[in-house]
């Protein structure tokens, strides 16, 4: 049975400047909600597609980047 693809990559941006990288199985409004806290004047942007939450561990684990 394959491995249901619950998951989201995203940059978070300052301007044109990705100021933190990450994965998130909740909806990216609600994530971009919790980064405004620390990150005021911040956008989320959608990673690729969304995958398994083992291959977005990998990913970040690579710094984040690849496959946008």
């Amino acid at each position: 049975m394959a491995k249901e693809r619950d998951t989201t990559k995203y940059h978070l941006k300052i301007g044109g400047k990705i100021v933190h990288r990450g994965i998130t199985g909740r909806p990216l409004e609600e994530q971009g909600r919790e980064h405004e806290k620390d990150f005021p004047r911040s956008r989320i942007v959608r990673v690729g597609r969304r995958t398994t939450w083992e291959r977005a561990k990998e990913w970040e684990r690579k710094g984040g980047k690849g496959k946008k």
